[in-house]
């Protein structure tokens, strides 16, 4: 590896990337702003799942001044489905400073933008070399997996030094008249050509030639990733508690996982359907109807959902109060279509009272 040249990498690839890239939203223009926000929604999302996002998105919140002064319960509802919720709360953060230091604009260097709230080495070298023709590099799991194979290295693409060490092998090697184009192009072969899950395509591949993992037949080596920590099982029962219309919905906490988004009242742990109606009497409401829901299940990082659910037709709430006590927002599925963001841990028991959330909300 230490002997393998990059420099020849660069214009298969460039002149490959102009011939084949995909038609995307974002790539229509090089505004920064576009580009920063297609890049923190492009993290840990499907490309094909973002396009109406990033639509929904700017039309929104067209300018990053509109981004700094979108209230929070809408901002996350515009997020809603895309989960990871603190990037969007970052970017927010990050706004903040460009309306204060930066007279509403991006900065156009690479440390400035790195020094931004939320954003990292990989979007900084996306924003400053696709809208600034800035040469850095930016490094994402395309990039590492690529590389890996490319040159057949075994750093393991989980660790941070992996990437840290890529980044900066990557630096002197960056062209100065189309960086920009050339961080896109091995973004683009990692997604469409060597691509993460199946066999790569190496005939379609601008490096098939120079690939040592290809040559070697050592394509399913590569590249080298450590086994995930195992996940923490929390066992939860959600309640959906109806009113006609109207359904029952709370506020998380603060901080933690999900924090500051909405949901359905729910307990830790699988209780039973006399559990699940003293739950409703406790918060003042009569029940008169119960019936179980089938089992669900989410996957966050590190922690693994499984849940159990009731709904709970309950008589009508006429002297109850919303918020009373910490009980929770009593509205119309109607509002909570529009204005409260639900994350998609709760997607399986919102179809029981035909509430869609995230993307199938605003199609």
């Amino acid at each position: 590896m230490e002997n393998f040249e990059l420099n020849p990498l660069v214009e298969p690839a460039v002149t490959w990337y102009e011939k084949n890239k995909r038609d995307l939203p974002w790539r229509r223009d090089n505004h920064p702003y576009h580009i920063w926000v297609s890049e923190i929604m492009l993290q840990q999302t499907r490309v094909e799942a973002v396009k109406g996002y990033y639509e929904r998105f700017l039309h929104r919140l067209p300018t990053i001044e509109a981004l700094a002064d979108c209230p929070e319960d809408e901002l996350l509802k515009l997020w809603e489905g895309l989960g990871y919720y603190n990037r969007v709360r970052n970017m927010q953060c990050a706004a903040k400073v460009i309306m204060e230091s930066y007279n509403g604009q991006m900065p156009q260097d690479y440390e400035e933008i790195l020094n931004l709230p939320g954003i990292g080495a990989y979007t900084a070298g996306a924003i400053a070399s696709i809208a600034f023709q800035i040469p850095v590099p930016a490094v994402d799991g395309n990039v590492l997996r690529i590389l890996s194979r490319v040159r057949e290295d075994d750093g393991d693409i989980k660790k941070e030094g992996t990437k840290k060490r890529v980044t900066k092998e990557l630096f002197p090697f960056m062209p100065k008249n189309h960086p920009g184009s050339f961080n896109q192009a091995m973004m683009e072969i990692g997604a469409c050509v060597c691509v993460p899950n199946g066999e790569p395509l190496c005939h379609s591949c601008p490096w098939e030639s120079m690939c040592l993992s290809h040559k070697h037949g050592t394509t399913d080596h590569y590249p080298v990733k450590s086994k995930p920590k195992k996940r923490q099982i929390e066992e939860k029962t959600v309640f959906l508690i109806v009113d006609g219309e109207n359904l029952l919905i709370e506020k998380r906490p603060s901080k933690g996982l999900l924090a500051g988004l909405y949901q359905f009242p729910n307990v830790e742990g699988w209780v039973e359907r006399e559990d699940a109606v003293a739950f409703a009497r406790e918060k003042g409401l009569d029940p008169v109807f119960v019936e179980p829901l089938p089992e669900a299940k989410h996957i966050f990082s590190h922690i693994e959902w499984r849940m159990k659910g009731y709904l709970l037709k309950v008589s009508d709430f006429r002297g109850w109060k919303n918020e009373k006590e910490g009980n929770g927002i009593l509205i119309s599925k109607d509002e909570i279509r529009m204005e409260y963001a639900i994350p998609a841990a709760f997607e399986t028991y919102a179809a029981y009272v035909n509430l869609p959330l995230g993307k199938k909300g605003f199609l």
